[in-house]
């Protein structure tokens, strides 16, 4: 597979938008503002929400705030597979604890990690997103590798919602969550980055200094599929919001 996007030469490139932060509470304050805009503007809108560490403490502040989602309907990111939605660190659970518990949307749909069929439960997700109206914000993290979602390096950027299996060094990250490092699973259902991108906007959130190295490649790298988080540069509307750490490699002031 060549590395570089194929259709690159036919699609424009964009900068996204920077928001460089002092601090991670910074960061997570910022990224509420803009999804409390956006369910101000429309509050049927449709949500694309992340799990992982990052966005805990926009969830937090969603929360604090009494957003409301009771005309919003939201779909995850991802799920690990094989897991049982009971599985504490499932991300079922994990939605729930940091959102759903507190905060009542419309409807809210996530891979079923442990689907008998998962074939049929990718093309059921992808339906359900397409069947919405599409998704008019995602939310996303971003790997020490530059995955996005559990999009890994290698991944087509005309990719859909599927079954992948992880790298080493993302099991390695997520051990955090786990009680060893050897019950992470080592496979994930993951919308696909064409997915992805068909979002009307997207918000990239990123803290700490072991994602600088992927947002330099972001801003200032080629568009590459060895780099996931790379194809942000082919949607317009891209929102970034890193903290000074995460953006030390940027030319910010």
């Amino acid at each position: 597979m060549n590395d570089v996007y194929q259709d690159q030469q036919n699609m424009a490139t964009h900068t996204p938008n920077l928001i460089v932060t002092e601090d991670y509470a910074a960061m997570s304050r910022i990224a509420c503002d803009i999804v409390m805009g956006q369910l101000a503007q429309r509050p049927d809108s449709v949500l694309g929400l992340a799990t992982g560490g990052t966005p805990v403490g926009l969830y937090a502040q969603l929360c604090d705030r009494h957003a409301d989602l009771s005309r919003t309907a939201v779909f995850n990111l991802d799920e690990y597979y094989p897991l049982s939605r009971q599985h504490p660190q499932s991300f079922y659970q994990f939605m729930k604890q940091h959102v759903y518990d507190s905060l009542k949307p419309l409807s809210w749909d996530i891979p079923d990690g442990e689907a008998d069929d998962i074939i049929r439960e990718c093309a059921r997700y992808e339906t359900a997103i397409r069947e919405s109206g599409g998704l008019d914000l995602q939310v996303l993290g971003v790997g020490r590798n530059g995955h996005i979602g559990f999009n890994e390096p290698g991944t087509s950027f005309a990719s859909r919602t599927r079954l992948v299996s992880l790298k080493q060094e993302t099991v390695e990250d997520n051990a955090r969550f786990f009680e060893n490092a050897s019950l992470v699973p080592l496979q994930a259902v993951t919308m696909g980055i064409a997915t992805i991108l068909e979002a009307k906007s997207i918000m990239l959130l990123a803290s700490g200094s072991a994602k600088a190295e992927a947002l330099r490649q972001l801003f200032y790298g080629r568009v590459s599929t060895e780099v996931p988080v790379t194809a942000l540069r082919l949607h317009p509307n891209v929102h970034v919001i890193a903290d000074r750490q995460a953006a030390a490699l940027l030319s910010v002031k």
